[in-house]
């Protein structure tokens, strides 16, 4: 058997990636007639079917194998690579990052441009996407890294940072809901105008689940895929949603927004995490990032801030 020619993998992968023949040709700048020789070459090469070809293509357990050989392969190149640029002190390199959008207020605050200032040979692809999509954009090979809010857990997943961060509910100040200071049940919140944001994030799932768990469910007002747009909801006096505190720092100290604390243990417990492909090695250059977020990244540098100040109590 030849070794497998390179451009026929990066096809089969980007067939996988768009989902269809006719978007990875595209997406590729090539022909889709001539990309489809080229399995089809692949195919007969090995002797074996990769791909079930019909609206939406899918991978035979063959075209698994060597989907994997390719993506494996890869990530072997671009670690040699990345322990070369470490050698010449992280001159050259590249980052490729996914995260939600209620980590971008944090991330580009200061940390990326302290990080970009420090290494300024190094480039940074930062991806937006919701929860499920960002745990798929890093076990494909998509992004070195993934931020994450509230995720499963992930067999081909690794934590390397690992936070408390409640999901709270946020209200207006001046809310009759602000002048509770116990927790507030899943119940109470019901009576009171409500925004959600789309269930592809994890701030969304873990509603699901607490609604789930106490056998309740919401009627939101306002359905929305923009953490700006939950923002703005409350700030504008319309309702009420869920958010980590940390989201809404700004406001909560403008005084336009307070966080309150809610009873259920899903919503206490929820976790944010920096995660990678559990059996790929990381580059130096992400090496490096991750070390930065943590020391200069509000959601990896501690836990919550409510969290830390009930440790610290009698």
């Amino acid at each position: 058997m030849t070794l497998f020619k390179p451009r026929a993998l990066e096809y089969l992968d980007a067939v996988v990636c768009h989902g269809s023949l006719r978007r990875a040709a595209a997406r590729l700048g090539v022909n889709p007639s001539a990309l489809s020789r080229q399995l089809r070459a692949l195919e007969e090469e090995l002797d074996a079917p990769l791909l079930v070809r019909g609206s939406r293509v899918a991978l035979t357990p063959a075209g698994e194998l060597i989907l994997r050989h390719y993506r494996d392969q890869r990530a072997a190149e671009r670690a040699t690579l990345s322990r070369l640029q470490a050698l010449q002190n992280l001159e050259r390199g590249e980052v490729r990052i996914a995260v939600g959008e209620g980590f971008i207020a944090d991330l580009i605050s200061a940390p990326l441009q302290n990080f970009l200032a420090t290494y300024p040979g190094l480039e940074i692809e930062v991806r937006m996407a919701g929860l499920t999509e960002a745990m798929q954009l890093v076990r494909e090979d998509a992004v070195d890294l993934a931020l994450l809010y509230a995720p499963p857990d992930d067999p081909q997943l690794v934590s390397h940072i690992d936070r408390r961060q409640p999901l709270d509910l946020i209200v207006p100040a001046g809310h009759a809901l602000a002048r509770v200071s116990a927790p507030l049940s899943l119940a109470a919140i019901a009576d009171h105008p409500l925004a959600l944001i789309d269930s592809h994030t994890g701030m969304r799932q873990l509603v699901d689940m607490a609604l789930y768990e106490t056998h309740l469910s919401y009627r939101p007002r306002m359905k929305t895929n923009s953490v700006s747009v939950l923002k703005n909801f409350v700030r504008s006096g319309l309702g009420v949603t869920f958010m980590p505190e940390l989201s809404v720092l700004e406001e909560i100290h403008e005084g336009s927004i307070v966080a309150r604390e809610v009873d259920a243990s899903v919503l206490r417990h929820a976790r944010a995490r920096i995660v990678s492909q559990a059996e790929r090695p990381l580059t130096v250059a992400a090496q490096a990032f991750i070390r930065h977020l943590r020391r200069s990244m509000r959601f990896f540098s501690a836990d919550a801030p409510r969290v830390l100040d009930a440790q610290v109590l009698p």
